[in-house]
């Protein structure tokens, strides 16, 4: 297993610089949609299988964190969160957990007081995996103040190892957005930079088309999920599939990275399909079970399968731990598919919404 050291310990703080902190940094980090799907956890966030993703582009999260030398006077609260301008006791609570839990790789937290301000490119009830984001985008924030105030992760791939390993902790799939392209997390004796601590990129030798597919998010129900993610990895423990799911999981990583390498989309899609299909079908099988599929996802599964049958067009569904269809399809088919989701899909959409998205460059630093 490919293993990195990132606890830094509190002797390396210089406590004079230290005492001249305040500034602030901002960065954007998309979301992503899993391929292969990580469900299933064990220790402290570690993946019970390896897992794929596309990193998206136009769903993101922008977060700035500023941040100010705490002295022996300040009374101020150590961490205030804004979320969309609003404080939200519901988010800083676990943003609070969060900061304690990484005391051990950042030691200059406890001496700092820290404002955030976050917000989302899409609607927080889009059913979008926001934690993916937004964990991901507060983590590139405290690297890049380590970097200013320790003068350490110069190196940029130290940067983004440590990047994915702080968001792992906040929220397992984050630790896949901090690269662009596709990103996997997990071990995998095939892959050989694999590791179970952090993300790596993914997309060397893949088949260019696969970097110019399109994410159609088809909305189908923005409520949040009856059953957390948090909760529906925990029912894997007792689930009678959970070992055979992990097998299906390592050989499906296999065939797919065979299909990104040869630009197999029929392949591709198979097992993009199949993968969706089955974490819906663990959260069916988990005691107690339950349903995240509506009416309208199935209706929309079975349009789309007739559709590609009529016209031979590579477009492919997945799902989320959620009821809304991701519609991914190659850049060329883009005026075929957006017409078929007008005539035919959108009515299934709650509000007629849906959102455009692309595979994407990764995060962004914006100050």
């Amino acid at each position: 297993m490919h293993h990195l050291n990132f606890t830094v310990s509190p002797e390396q703080l210089d406590q004079s610089k230290l005492k001249m902190a305040d500034g602030s940094v901002t960065w954007q980090s998309p979301s992503n949609i899993a391929l292969i799907k990580y469900w299933g956890k064990y220790g402290f966030q570690l993946p019970r299988n390896p897992s794929i993703s596309f990193t998206l582009s136009q769903s993101h999260t922008t977060t700035k964190v500023e941040y100010l030398y705490k002295s022996e006077e300040s009374h101020a609260d150590p961490i205030r969160l804004f979320f969309h301008d609003e404080e939200s006791p519901k988010f800083l609570k676990k943003i609070e957990h969060f900061f304690s839990s990484i005391v051990e790789f950042f030691p200059f937290i406890p001496h700092l007081n820290f404002t955030i301000f976050s917000e989302n490119s899409f609607p927080h009830s889009a059913g979008i995996a926001s934690s993916a984001s937004s964990m991901s985008a507060l983590a590139l924030c405290l690297c890049s103040i380590e970097r200013e105030l320790m003068g350490t992760l110069q190196d940029e791939e130290a940067f983004f190892h440590k990047a994915s390993f702080i968001a792992r902790i906040g929220s397992g799939s984050a630790c896949r957005s901090v690269y662009p392209g596709l990103a996997m997390w997990g071990m995998h004796d095939q892959v050989k930079e694999s590791s179970q601590e952090y993300a790596i990129p993914y997309y060397e030798g893949v088949d260019p088309v696969f970097l110019t597919f399109r994410d159609a998010v088809l909305i189908v129900d923005g409520e949040e999920k009856s059953v957390s993610s948090r909760a529906g990895h925990a029912l894997m423990e007792d689930n009678i599939f959970a070992p055979v799911r992990y097998e299906q999981a390592e050989n499906h990583l296999l065939t797919l990275a065979e299909s990104l390498k040869k630009g197999d989309l029929v392949n591709f899609g198979n097992i993009v399909e199949e993968e969706a299909l089955s974490l819906h079908a663990l959260m069916m099988t988990s005691k107690p079970s339950y349903l995240l599929m509506k009416p309208a996802t199935l209706e929309i599964i079975n349009r789309l399968r007739s559709w590609r049958s009529k016209t031979n067009i590579p477009a492919y569904f997945t799902l989320d731990a959620g009821p809304n269809v991701h519609l991914l399809y190659p850049q060329s088919f883009t005026r075929e598919v957006e017409t078929f989701i007008k005539e035919q899909l959108l009515s299934l959409c709650e509000d007629g919404r849906w959102i455009r998205d692309y595979v994407g460059k990764g995060p962004v630093r914006l100050a």
